[in-house]
């Protein structure tokens, strides 16, 4: 059941359950606060780093009574904010914030390039890879895989077609043995539901479709043919992935329908298949299913382990009443977080205290809890939680090193000039995931935009006017420590290691205004971090003017670098303003789409960035056609790939083959049917 939130008269409260909440309250999650104790929890061993196991569910009774209990605790109180009650937040309409130890190292690992990942050694998956000979692509329809070498042989050799299915691919994962398919698909029927009572006014009962995530794994021995030879899948929505070597790991979001739930058992749990174990359907027991008693949702968070190798192996299932929200994982561990509202005593005092019309609502205390896994040749095993305050950016917000976790949070609100405005930090624990080390207050009234973990430093970036890039000294995990930082205008997105004392920020340059700042054109900038106590940007470039954008701010595996090729690139919109509006010189100002395509870069760390040109696959009607603005379109580049000296720049629509040195165009293949 979910009730319509509005305006509400002081003093009222208004209690909800809210069915996949996750990305309607934002970085607000709720969390559940206990009113009674449920059903004794059944208990597992304990493993040698688990410090309590967590609670088993048990029973549909005790599963209905934890969702009660969330219910409950959802309390939504007038607040009302008017940028002119404070400091303004920054003005960033077409900004979208992301939903990835040591840093990766360059993409040279052979004389082709490979998907950025965060972590050396633990592959993510991607729209677009290579062999070194074929490029492999993934569209909402088909997964193509496309002769590259040599270039006068380009040519499609085989489809692999879903027009005719319910599934819809995401992302693939290549190695020297198979292909694997990552995507969505709704089956209808998966669930057989015992009819239902009818009660007046009771909402009719959806159709029995699930959406589930599905892993297809290909034999593609034979380019021309790939054989299909297991279909892992999981019940939810996809939320990451990991591969080590043969191992794949899933993670998914079940929500739990609350008509479906109450209609029965069946309805209420999660299913889940592996084709290697027989075609059937198997659906996870309420004693199989455990619960974070921090943060209660009406949702299943489900992990899933294989190994690839060895089809005998089942596949392992660990099932949690809860949702996850960033995934980071070490070669040995998976790190999942989740985000809650911590329980506020004041909410429950007379409503006399409750916020008046203008004033502001009393500090939320956030907090994010981090639940490890260990994996083992595609196993999966729970080894321990830890909670920080605060939430988390996005995957890079969390790194593991030399056994122990750190993490950077945002506690608090911008737009607050009182106590309760935002401030970053930094937590270490330990291997027990035991608060080790703490550095809190990092840039008061800004949040985290970007953050990298190298080795025994950590480079942060917040924003609210100007760009302070802060450079950390993580070495001694009880006492983390500022060495230096930078102010400059704008702001990084995504920091990506060039070496040991250097680091390229992509991001927005901006320009401040009274207590806001509007950001404009994409800047690129190279850090000097020799002297840790005084960091400098030694070079900088911007693409563009406001309204520019690039999926790399969002997604690091738009990123193509080599630093021994002197080489970056990555798909870019460029929106450019006239002559009218720069006389004008109105910050606020959107430029007209003007550009979609790769930016190619020579980049060394003595010389900077030099534009050596770029790549669209859009023709002169298509620019027409663009007005003001451009869409999505099957034409706009999203990779870029290179092998040996031809890089390759791939959309939905096409692929080009370009000399790696000059850009010289080779050939050009069109993908559409």
């Amino acid at each position: 059941m979910k009730k319509t939130i509005g305006l509400l008269l002081s003093g009222v409260l208004l209690f909800a359950l809210g069915i996949g909440l996750q990305g309607v309250y934002g970085d607000r999650p709720p969390v559940a606060v206990a009113e009674e104790s449920p059903p004794s929890p059944q208990r597992a061993a304990v493993s040698p780093e688990e410090e309590e196991p967590l609670p088993v569910v048990g029973s549909y009774p005790s599963l209905k009574k934890l969702l009660k209990t969330y219910e409950d605790s959802l309390v939504v109180y007038e607040t009302e904010v008017s940028l002119s009650d404070g400091a303004a937040p920054v003005q960033e309409m077409a900004r979208v914030e992301s939903m990835k130890t040591a840093s990766a190292p360059a993409m040279d690992s052979a004389d082709f390039s490979v998907t950025n990942v965060q972590v050396q050694g633990v592959d993510e998956a991607d729209v677009a890879m290579t062999d070194g000979t074929y490029l492999y692509q993934a569209t909402p329809e088909e997964v193509r895989i496309i002769r590259a070498q040599p270039v006068d042989r380009m040519e499609v050799v085989s489809r692999i077609s879903y027009a005719d299915q319910s599934f819809h691919p995401l992302e693939l994962y290549l190695d020297e043995k198979r292909l694997v398919v990552i995507g969505h698909s709704m089956p209808p029927a998966v669930r057989d539901y015992p009819a239902v009572k009818k009660k007046k006014a009771a909402p009719a009962l959806p159709p029995s479709y699930s959406t589930l995530v599905q892993a297809l794994v290909y034999d593609v021995t034979d380019k021309s043919a790939p054989r299909l030879t297991r279909t892992l899948e999981a019940d939810g929505h996809y939320v990451s992935s990991r591969k080590i070597g043969s191992n794949l790991y899933l993670v998914t979001n079940k929500p739990i329908d609350s008509h479906l739930l109450y209609a029965s058992e069946q309805g209420a749990l999660p299913i889940y298949r592996d084709s290697a174990q027989g075609n059937a359907y198997q659906t996870v027991r309420f004693d199989e299913i455990r619960y974070f008693p921090e943060i209660v949702r009406p949702e299943y968070l489900i992990a899933a382990g294989a190994n690839l190798d060895d089809p005998k192996q089942p596949l392992s299932i660990h099932t949690y009443l809860g949702a996850g929200e960033n995934v980071y994982a070490s070669p040995d561990h998976l790190y999942v977080a989740l985000t809650g509202r911590q329980h506020s005593p004041a909410l429950e005092k007379a409503p006399s205290l409750l916020p008046s019309r203008r004033a502001p609502a009393p500090p939320e205390e956030v907090q994010t809890t981090l639940y490890r896994f260990s994996m083992k040749a595609g196993t999966l095993s729970y080894t321990g939680k830890g909670s920080v305050p605060g939430r988390l950016l996005n995957q890079f917000s969390m790194d593991e090193h030399e056994d122990h976790l750190r993490i950077a949070t945002t506690t608090g609100d911008m737009w607050r000039t009182d106590e309760g405005t935002s401030k970053n930090n930094l937590y270490v624990l330990d291997n027990k995931l035991k608060l080790a080390g703490v550095l809190e207050g990092i840039a008061p009234g800004e949040k985290i935009y970007a953050v990298r973990f190298m080795g025994d430093r950590a480079y942060m970036v917040t924003f609210k006017q100007v760009d302070p890039l802060f450079v950390i000294d993580v070495r001694n995990p009880a006492a983390p420590q500022v060495l230096g930082a930078l102010k400059i205008p704008g702001y990084s997105d995504y920091l990506h290691p060039y070496d040991e004392n250097h680091i390229i920020g992509f991001g927005k340059d901006a320009v401040a205004d009274k207590e806001t700042a509007f950001y404009q054109g994409m800047k690129l900038a190279l850090f000097d971090v020799t002297d840790v106590n005084n960091p400098r940007e030694k070079f900088q470039t911007v693409i563009g003017d406001r309204g520019t954008d690039s999926e790399l701010l969002r997604n690091h595996k738009a990123l193509l670098f080599s630093k021994e090729k002197e080489l970056l690139a990555f798909p870019v919109s460029v929106h450019t303003l006239s002559h009218a509006q720069k006389a004008a010189g109105q910050a606020s100002a959107f430029g007209d789409f003007s550009f979609q395509g790769a930016y190619v870069y020579r980049l060394n760390k003595d010389e900077g960035f030099a534009l050596r040109g770029r790549i669209t696959h859009l023709d002169p009607d298509d620019l027409k056609k663009a007005g003001h603005d451009w869409y999505d379109s099957a034409k706009n580049i999203e990779r870029i790939i290179y092998i040996g000296d031809t890089l390759y720049t791939l959309s939905r629509d096409k692929v080009k083959a370009n000399n790696l040195q000059t850009l010289t165009e080779y050939r050009t293949l069109h993908l559409s049917k």
